[in-house]
């Protein structure tokens, strides 16, 4: 395999379905099975999920009033709805998972500790990473990078909703905007590309981690990274 240990960060909408709000079955499912297959290649995966199809804090905290930090700890108990729906999906299809909290809830999830998400994951264990980093003011972006620099994996896997990777300009408004196969982290920073955080992308580079964007809707996508098969675009 290409890659042994990967960090998947997926968006919230990725949940959305065809739904305006909330958590659609059919996505759910798709995902999980996604990563069921990318394990039995003997992947150790680990997952960062957001929160944007319940809440996205700072949209949603200035329509309703609130300041930013209150907004994004709503926006992380979110990410914590979304991890636990993935793990119960997970479980259901004899895929072992946990899901590991920056915020303390003991009740549903372990805190995150970074020996033992580790461990999960040396155990054949799918570990998923809610509610961000524990801080307002970062976003899930940052927090994926930030985990996957911990646990040390070889990858972080991008999944855009119906986006094949990056392109010079949104593929959506503009017909004449170009995919990039390949990228420099360099190239996301300077022109502020909208893919990725910027402070996510150079916490990347700093731990020289690569990032692949591709469409979470392709079948057997993450497997196909996995196996070495080039899709969507390669940030390094």
């Amino acid at each position: 395999m290409e890659y042994n240990r990967i960090l998947l960060k997926i968006s919230g909408e990725a949940l959305l379905g065809d739904q305006q709000f909330g958590i659609a079955p059919e996505p759910v499912k798709m995902i999980s099975n996604e990563i069921k297959k990318a394990r039995d290649l003997g992947a150790q995966i680990a997952v960062v999920v957001g929160g944007g199809n319940i809440f996205r804090g700072m949209k949603n905290s200035a329509k309703l009033g609130m300041d930013q930090a209150s907004g994004d700890y709503v926006g992380m108990l979110a990410t914590v709805m979304n991890a636990i729906t993935l793990q119960s999906a997970l479980t259901q299809i004899d895929v072992p998972c946990r899901v590991q909290s920056a915020i303390a809830m003991n009740q549903i999830a372990e805190p995150y500790i970074r020996h033992r998400a580790i461990r999960h994951l040396e155990k054949g264990r799918v570990v998923i990473f809610a509610a961000g980093t524990g801080n307002p003011f970062f976003t899930t972006d940052t927090a994926a990078a930030l985990r996957a620099s911990e646990i040390n994996a070889q990858a972080m896997l991008m999944a855009k909703n119906g986006v094949d990777g990056v392109y010079t300009d949104d593929p959506n408004t503009n017909p004449n905007a170009k995919k990039l196969d390949i990228m420099h982290y360099d190239d996301i920073i300077k022109n502020g590309l909208k893919v990725m955080d910027t402070s996510a992308c150079a916490l990347c580079q700093q731990n020289n981690i690569p990032i692949i964007v591709f469409d979470f809707k392709q079948e057997n996508g993450i497997s196909n990274i996995l196996t070495g098969k080039k899709l969507g675009t390669y940030i390094n």
